[in-house]
């Protein structure tokens, strides 16, 4: 085999093994990537289906319920514009409370009922996961178009 011959053949092996590893990186992340949606954005069905994600929001007051077997929990995360039931079964944070942010990450089963695999609680008073506030700060824009828009209406009937 000529020089050249041997030169080409490397070039182009050094480009199938680079080509490969490439493949093999991205084929990784693509595995192990994690989405984040808002309850919106779940409601609207934009969430992917028999895959994992993670969804943010406040825990609505009042719905926070323990079942009996004592590991089980429900409780419904909101946005302000729409909310989502999700049931999770393990030990909970410390901060997980009624009224404060969380992120749980885990798929939407048929029923519309988020089944969390983990949970995450904001871990001091003024924090909250940057996707989380956009969800919120959206939905009370959205909100307050709703309610504009109600009043104009209300007003063009008088």
């Amino acid at each position: 085999m000529k020089k050249r011959h041997k030169r080409i053949t490397f070039i182009v092996a050094s480009l199938v093994a680079i080509g490969l590893a490439t493949w093999l990186v991205l084929g990784a992340f693509r595995q192990k990537l994690v989405f984040f949606f808002s309850p919106t954005q779940v409601a609207t069905k934009e969430a992917p289906v028999n895959k994992t994600f993670r969804i943010g929001g406040l825990v609505e007051n009042g719905s926070l319920k323990r079942e009996s077997d004592g590991l089980t929990i429900r409780f419904t995360v909101t946005d302000t514009a729409n909310t989502i039931p999700v049931v999770y079964k393990g030990i909970m944070p410390d901060l997980f409370k009624e009224g404060r942010g969380c992120v749980a990450q885990g798929r939407v089963g048929s029923d519309g009922v988020f089944y969390a695999d983990q949970i995450m609680a904001k871990h001091d008073e003024n924090y909250m996961p940057p996707e989380a506030a956009r969800a919120l700060d959206q939905a009370k824009d959205m909100e307050k178009v709703k309610n504009s828009a109600n009043e104009a209406a209300k007003t063009l009937s008088k």
